[in-house]
């Protein structure tokens, strides 16, 4: 048993990448659990507080607004500060503020309007932890391994964010409304531990100004829009969360116009995506090993495509599941191997202010795509949107095609450039 759960561990985290990777990864896996408690919890703790849908919305919104409002300002700081103890104090931050709501909860004095605050807070100081977080990946990974390492943290995601943490937070919340918010907070405290145990390669002083920090994040959009490669890719990520966001913004209405799924239907559906996932990003090593990189970054592209058709034509419920397996599948190889491109291309002083850049992008394409796909399904029907996303994802994958290759090796490409 010991011998097997020895090569289990070896093969989930080599030894060759090192123990700050292993205890990174455990912290991570710890605070995707406690995250993903959050996103079953959360929801319910609303609908228990209002029955105002603006109001439900508002806590929705709340979520994505520290990134649209401080996403460039968190990278340009990820940058400047030492990264570990961002990562631990924002934690730690977070520890704080879900004891202070836990506590209202049990008291009594939880209201609405608090829980939106509160909500904010949490958000703010997971955003500069994710970011500092982000940029601590290619510090202590070899560039060759960086897709593992993405990949590998991916996989905690989509077990313990997606899979096990809303289950968990569901049922925690009827023993009673405090109880996840209070789990959430003790896994968030042990992810904190765990990544106090990671020790970080000393960042070489830069020998630079002293400047604004709006300098710092205007240097870091300079970057992007110099390096042809990763300003390509920023912007296919951009638009390729337009054309995503789009239909699946009314996921839900689709899968109950055109497929007639109701509750159990549609969460079967998502979680064939999950299980594509899941498979995709345990065997990503093997296949980033056999298929060169541009190959993959197309087959991912076009496979998005095809998956926008295919979903846009059918009407039966096991075909519809058969096709999200593939997207799980093809997605969370896109997400570890566009993730490692970027850090492998992004100098070390420069991977907070790049990560913001790209993470804003993507965030500002979902909530565009989402808001156009609402529109175009209440106009046009609910096939609508899929049809919408593979014409825009088709024209785009056309236009950057020949480019995918540059990109694929964009680390190579900017250091030639440089020489």
């Amino acid at each position: 048993m010991t011998s097997l759960l020895s090569r289990f561990g070896e093969w989930v985290a080599p030894s060759r990448m090192g123990a700050p990777f292993r205890w990174n990864l455990a912290s991570s896996w710890m605070g995707q659990l406690g995250d993903g408690i959050a996103l079953a919890a959360g929801p319910l703790l609303v609908a228990s507080l209002t029955r105002d849908p603006a109001l439900i919305a508002a806590a929705a919104m709340v979520q994505n607004l520290p990134t649209l409002l401080l996403g460039l300002y968190a990278g340009a700081v990820a940058d400047r500060v030492d990264r570990r103890r961002l990562v631990l104090v924002a934690n730690l931050i977070r520890v704080v503020v879900l004891a202070v709501l836990v506590m209202t909860i049990a008291t009594g004095t939880v209201s609405i309007a608090l829980l939106l605050v509160t909500l904010f807070a949490v958000g703010v100081a997971e955003l500069f932890a994710d970011t500092g977080w982000r940029a601590v990946l290619p510090m202590i990974v070899p560039k060759a391994d960086l897709g593992i390492g993405n990949a590998r943290q991916m996989s905690g995601f989509l077990v313990a964010n997606q899979f096990i943490g809303p289950a968990v937070g569901a049922s925690l919340f009827a023993l009673g409304s405090a109880v996840p918010f209070g789990v959430q907070g003790t896994a968030l405290l042990l992810s904190a531990a765990l990544f106090s145990r990671v020790r970080l390669p000393r960042r070489a002083e830069e020998l630079r100004p002293e400047q604004h920090i709006g300098h710092d994040i205007l240097d870091g959009l300079r970057w992007i829009a110099g390096n042809a490669p990763i300003r390509t890719l920023t912007l296919v990520i951009f638009i390729f969360n337009i054309t995503w966001g789009a239909p699946w913004g009314v996921l839900v209405y689709w899968a109950q116009e055109r497929l007639g799924v109701g509750a159990v239907g549609f969460g079967l559906l998502t979680t064939c995506s999950a299980v594509g996932g899941v498979t995709s990003v345990l065997l990503y090593d093997r296949l980033e090993r056999r298929v060169p990189l541009d190959r993959l970054m197309k087959t991912c592209l076009a496979l998005e495509v095809v998956t926008h058709l295919a979903l846009a034509l059918t009407t039966v419920q096991w075909v519809a599941m058969a096709i999200m397996v593939v997207f799980g599948g093809y997605a969370f190889v896109w997400g570890s191997l566009s993730s490692a491109v970027r850090q492998r291309a992004t100098p070390d002083e420069l991977q907070g202010r790049v990560g913001s850049v790209y993470w804003l992008g993507l965030i500002v394409g979902l909530l565009v795509g989402q808001f156009v796909g609402g529109l175009i399904a209440r106009h046009f029907g609910a096939a609508a949107p899929f049809w919408f996303a593979f014409v825009g994802s088709g024209v785009t994958l056309l236009a950057v095609w020949r480019q995918l290759g540059h990109i694929a090796h964009a680390d190579q490409t900017h250091a030639e450039g440089d020489g």
